[in-house]
């Protein structure tokens, strides 16, 4: 008896991830990426003759996921946690360090709060005379802590943070679907700041924050797909999908004028192209898709040699820059202090990053390299005395990179699922729904699988997978 061949679209980390969770279960695996390669946000590039990330560069080891699919696939002794996690706010015109002990920017430790500089007399003690809050079964993450804790909080720490994970705005982001953890600590009785500081001494405990792989996460995906290959999975670049149509035994799958017929597929490309394709079939989930938004952002990396640094030197993993500050950049990471691996690659090359970009302001993107470039070295000027001129860069341009969360996304996913299951035989994962990190793809992908392969979950109808 065949296989049940399950067709994945899209080869991004979910997709990739996905696959390698289906290649272990008696199933035919096909991958089918529109790009000419796999990887999605995780790109690993050359800039000044250096291997760096072009787009996503660490990855939270606190949750397992990505960390275990790492081992999984063969790159275990790749892991490597940062070398200096040591990072700034630049606000008020001063580079402040980053107060530890805090989650998202709600603090926890007022006394480094208090010796970091990053709020006023005045937004300090609002955070010292805590105040009760509203905040039902969901609530944008500023407009709660704002009541709570004061605007400044938000300003000043929440905001930066949640800028770099989103790329979007505290007063539109869903506390229940992108911080889940503090929303639990906001339930509970009692001081929420005095909740952070506990969970904060608990979690130094775990180990690193963070981890990164050798060579850059951008070899995450190349591993991924050569350990699918491996297992038999048959993954190919280049083939877009025009069309995808439910059928009495499963799925129809229209690439590059040819049809492919599949027992269930997996949709790991972004909510408009899901919707696209979902439009015939399953018009609900295909409307509720299209009203996910999306943030476009931009990285600027910049190489320079170690020499020309001399009289202004770079400390700590870099900074933050709050959106009330009116930079242009949001973010700068030294990537040569961050990851002990680079250093080691190109000890006479300093590299470096900026971010630019956020949600519903895509005006600075409009910009060429050239500007963007000038802008962040003009910032990094102003912020750390750099004037050092790079010997490389390169800028890479995500264009609705960012899935947005605002209230209500969680039910919105549900929904989706709902009307999928109903369906039957599909199933969607990636960064749109739960969690744009990467073991939350990761996650998402095992969640996917599962649902798809025999024995394991009830998304199938009579004559398909596993009946």
């Amino acid at each position: 008896m065949a296989k049940p061949h399950v067709v994945v679209i899209g080869g991004g980390v979910a997709g990739l991830a996905a696959a390698a969770f289906l290649s272990a279960e008696p199933v035919r695996v096909t991958v089918l990426e529109a790009s000419e390669r796999f990887g999605g946000k995780l790109r690993g590039g050359e800039v000044g003759g250096v291997r760096v990330d072009l787009g996503a560069e660490s990855m939270l080891a606190r949750r397992p996921e990505a960390v275990e699919l790492a081992r999984l696939v063969g790159l275990g002794e790749q892991l490597e946690p940062p070398t200096t996690a040591k990072a700034a706010i630049w606000t008020r015109d001063g580079l402040r360090p980053l107060p530890g002990g805090q989650l998202m920017g709600v603090p926890g430790d007022l006394d480094a709060l208090k010796a970091s500089g990053v709020l006023t007399p005045e937004g300090l003690q609002r955070v010292v005379d805590e105040q009760p809050a509203e905040l039902g079964e969901d609530a944008p993450i500023g407009q709660y802590i704002a009541a709570r804790l004061g605007r400044e909080v938000v300003d000043r720490l929440v905001e930066p943070l949640l800028g770099g994970v989103y790329a979007g705005h505290a007063d539109r982001i869903s506390i229940r679907a992108a911080v889940p953890q503090l929303l639990r600590l906001a339930e509970q009785p009692g001081s929420l700041t005095a909740a952070v500081a506990e969970l904060s001494r608990r979690a130094t405990a775990t180990g690193p924050v963070f981890q990164g792989l050798r060579g850059g996460l951008g070899t995450l995906p190349e591993a991924i797909a050569a350990h699918d290959r491996a297992r038999g999975a048959d993954l190919r670049t280049g083939h877009q999908v025009e069309a995808l149509r439910r059928t009495p035994d499963g799925w129809q799958v229209t690439t590059g004028g040819r049809r492919i017929d599949a027992d269930a597929v997996v949709l790991a490309v972004p909510a408009p192209q899901a919707a696209a394709l979902l439009a015939a079939d399953a018009p609900a989930a295909a409307a509720e898709l299209r009203r996910i938004e999306y943030a476009s952002m931009a990285l600027v990396t910049l190489a320079f040699r170690r020499a020309d640094l001399a009289d202004s030197p770079l400390t700590g993993s870099g900074f933050l820059v709050p959106p009330v500050d009116r930079r242009s950049i949001k973010a700068s990471t030294f990537s040569s202090n961050k990851w002990g691996w680079l250093t080691r690659s190109a000890p006479d090359a300093f590299l470096l990053r900026t971010s630019l970009g956020r949600h519903q302001e895509d005006a600075a993107l409009q910009s060429d390299d050239a500007e963007l470039v000038a802008r962040s070295l003009a910032d990094l000027h102003d912020a750390v005395g750099l004037r050092a001129t790079p010997y490389d860069h390169a800028v890479t341009r995500w264009t609705d990179g960012l899935p947005q969360y605002p209230v209500g996304h969680l039910d919105r996913v549900a929904r989706i699922r709902t009307e999928l299951d109903a369906l039957g035989a599909v199933a969607v994962c990636g960064a749109a729904y739960d969690g744009v990190g990467i073991p939350a793809v990761v996650a998402g992908a095992r969640r996917a699988a599962d649902l798809l392969t025999p024995g394991t979950g009830s998304n199938r109808p009579e004559g398909t997978m596993g009946s």
